[in-house]
């Protein structure tokens, strides 16, 4: 074998493995290529999750108005209970006095008999 013969061998051992390399990268990209359907569906699913998330902000928002609003009027209601509480406890305390003021009358009436 002189040096032209082993030249060529080496040349064309390069050149196969560079056709293998090629060949392999080529199937490699057809086995896992995305084509439009799939681009497709991403878009699709990536406008439906930017739509459920700014759902998700609109009622989180609602909530916290709605809870706020119900806070408020839970104080209210509670106000309004404490004070009709004590309205109660005053008119109780008045109608003891008044009653104890009427027994005191009737007990200082003579009896008529």
């Amino acid at each position: 074998m002189n040096r032209t013969e082993l030249i060529l061998i080496i040349a064309i051992a390069l050149f196969l493995t560079f056709l293998a390399g090629w060949l392999l990268r080529w199937t490699y990209g057809r086995l896992n290529s995305v084509n439009s359907v799939n681009i497709t569906e991403i878009d699709d699913l990536a406008h439906r999750l930017h739509e459920a998330e700014e759902a998700r902000d609109q009622a989180m928002t609602y909530i916290q108005q709605r809870e706020f609003e119900l806070t408020n009027q839970l104080t209210q209601s509670e106000a309004e209970l404490s004070a009709a509480m004590e309205g109660l406890g005053a008119a109780r305390r008045e109608a003891g006095e008044l009653q104890a003021h009427i027994e005191a009358l009737q007990a200082a009436m003579p009896t008529q008999s």
